[in-house]
């Protein structure tokens, strides 16, 4: 592909190839106008934006799968075969620069509104969206256009902009954020135009205080993910946002549970999620890594006797010989490989489930957890995280005052909570050719719980500052396996998150060769900016 749209000049060609295709390859389009308009409504723009949170198939298998899993460790890849990774990473450029002229004409559209409670609503709402995007995006490359991309269509000057350092998109976002805390209206009547907008909204329905909690919660991540660089300025947000009790996405309220979550939740979006088992079972180099595999059990005992992680059953299974098996994270010369077909779609059959080909020697990743293409939710963040995160603030004494004490609290509700969250995902999870569900074919022993858990993981067990962290950083990279990109970034952030061998020395992805080569001055001045080399081992802003 030649070009992306913050490159298109006229706006309408933007609008109509969006709303008349979607890439099927990937998902289903979701949520066609309920009221069957056929121009682009306010609504209809806003659902391409929040239809484009989906991870595409390529961005799954060729960065998730590919890289991501593996440098953070969250699993094992058991052979490198796929090094086009440019094909995922053209794929998240071209998702967000193709939905950006969507944002730049809503916000446009907002500004002619005039000022109301509904209208003020709907920019939030755009807002956090297109933070979360962009976020995500600046964390996978550094720098980027921003700023001045996705106005092409309304000034040639803005056809190859200019990239925003890293630490510029950060702030500008998290002042948005803050807008939105301090701006959302969650308790007055709505009226026109919100009540057509919200119909929309696909992901809260409209729910503002949901909208705020997501604000302030990622607001909570990226002030926490600063830390290390700029300690004072994300130590402002922190403390801001606990103190004065802002709304968040909570797991466990001390002896409460609260199970928040925002995710992408295929079946009542609209969308069935088949790019996920298509990059698995494409891709098939994907197992349970020894050194996950250590945080799940206590011994190397194949029988699963040493397991004390409930989660383990819903993030990894047995192999073909109905073993727990690992797959050396760090493996040695002769190590032997890895097959069979453990993420074929056969296994949706009842007599097929267990057939995952003899040379499928290591554990697999879930097969529900992979297949489950509609009530197996797309994560953006949880409210154990949050849990995890303020652990980390109290007790680095990041915008809090340093609390041992409340750390403990908080890194046990994280815990609690990331533990019934998940295994509340697994029971309502089916396959979808046969509606199996999990229960008919993944059995948890009673005996292996939190409890069980928290004899090994308990904040009783961490004698040290550091070994405390490291059991917060375990326990925030076991609830982000299916985000991968939020472990990546843990793991870069931290390097105290569990690892075998040498300490992660991949620290970005390089920059799409499209952008290479038709925004070449600028990508230039960005690299050299950065460090001077387009490389994974240049790092970004705020890794220290």
């Amino acid at each position: 592909m030649k070009s992306i749209s913050k490159y298109i000049i006229v706006p309408f060609v933007v609008i109509a190839v969006l709303l008349a295709s979607s890439c099927t390859k990937d998902f289903e389009e979701i949520n066609k106008n309920p009221h069957g308009f056929t121009t682009a409504s306010d609504g209809a723009l806003f659902n391409k934006i929040i239809e484009s949170l989906i991870p595409s198939g390529n961005e799954q298998m060729y960065v998730n799968n590919e890289i991501l899993y593996g440098q953070s460790q969250q699993a094992a890849l058991t052979k490198k075969a796929w090094g086009n990774f440019s094909i995922g990473t053209e794929a998240m450029w071209r998702n967000y620069y193709t939905i950006l002229p969507n944002v730049r004409k809503l916000q446009d559209r907002f500004d002619e509104m005039g000022e109301s409670v509904e209208v003020t609503n709907m920019k939030a709402m755009l807002k956090v969206i297109i933070a979360y995007k962009t976020f995500k995006l600046t964390d996978i490359f550094g720098d980027m256009p921003y700023s001045k991309a996705g106005y092409g269509f309304e000034d040639l000057d803005y056809l190859r902009p200019k990239f925003d350092t890293q630490r510029d998109i950060y702030l500008s976002l998290l002042d948005d954020l803050k807008w939105c805390d301090e701006n959302i209206d969650y308790t007055t009547d709505m009226e026109e135009p919100f009540i057509s907008f919200k119909s929309f909204d696909r992901l809260f329905n409209g729910d503002m205080l949901k909208w705020l909690k997501l604000a302030n919660s990622l607001r909570m991540r990226y002030a926490m993910r600063m830390s290390n660089k700029e300690p004072e300025l994300a130590g402002e947000i922190i403390k801001d946002i606990v103190e004065r009790e802002r709304p968040l996405f909570l797991g466990y309220d001390f002896i409460t549970y609260l199970g928040e979550s925002a995710c992408l939740w295929p079946a009542s979006m609209g969308f069935s999620n088949n790019a996920q088992n298509w990059a698995f079972r494409e891709h098939n180099n994907l197992r349970m890594g020894s050194n996950i595999w250590h945080q799940l059990s206590a011994n190397d005992s194949t029988d699963g006797s040493g397991i004390f992680d409930p989660r383990t059953f819903v993030f990894f299974e047995r192999n073909n010989d109905n073993k727990w098996v690992a797959f050396p994270q760090n493996s040695p010369p002769g190590t032997p490989a890895s097959g069979g077909i453990p993420y074929g779609i056969h296994r949706d059959n009842a007599g097929a489930y267990g057939v995952k080909g003899k040379t499928c020697i290591y554990s697999p990743f879930g097969y529900f957890f992979v297949r489950d293409a509609n009530f197996m939710p797309i994560p953006m963040i949880t409210g154990a995280e949050i849990n995890f995160i303020i652990a980390e603030a109290y007790l680095r004494g990041i915008g809090l005052p340093k609390d041992p004490t409340k750390a403990d609290i908080e890194y046990m509700n994280g815990v609690n909570a990331s533990v019934k969250w998940w295994l509340d995902v697994a029971a309502n999870s089916k396959l979808p050719n046969s509606g199996l569900a999990f229960s008919d074919k993944v059995s948890i022993p009673d005996d292996i719980n939190v409890s069980s858990l928290l004899k090994v993981f308990g904040s009783w067990n961490a004698p040290t500052e550091e070994k405390k962290l490291q059991f917060i950083y375990t326990q925030r990279l076991l609830d982000a396996m299916k985000q991968p990109w939020e472990g990546y970034s843990l793991a870069r952030r931290t390097n105290l998150t569990p690892r075998e061998g040498e300490p992660i020395k991949h620290y970005r992805l390089p920059y799409p060769p499209s952008e290479v080569e038709y925004n070449t001055a600028n990508w230039s001045e960005a690299v050299e900016r950065q460090g001077g080399g387009d490389t994974p081992d240049f790092k970004i802003w705020w890794i220290q």
